[in-house]
């Protein structure tokens, strides 16, 4: 995580990680590292109601 909510981040949040928390109303900026691959990559919410309603989102990696 590089920012939550436009400043750094925490000590809990910095780092590389998998998986955040990430309250109603709250910003986060990451970074994501692809290597060796090339193509779309599915992200999506964990928060049950948005999974059931398909909230997810296509990433394109190109070099």
């Amino acid at each position: 995580m590089l920012t939550r909510n436009g400043r750094a981040p925490s000590a809990t949040d910095g780092g590389w990680k998998d998986t955040i928390h990430l309250p109603a109303g709250q910003e986060a900026e990451i970074a994501v590292r692809f290597t060796g691959y090339t193509g779309r990559f599915m992200l999506h919410c964990h928060n049950l109601e948005h999974e059931d309603r398909g909230m997810m989102a296509n990433v394109a990696v190109t070099h």
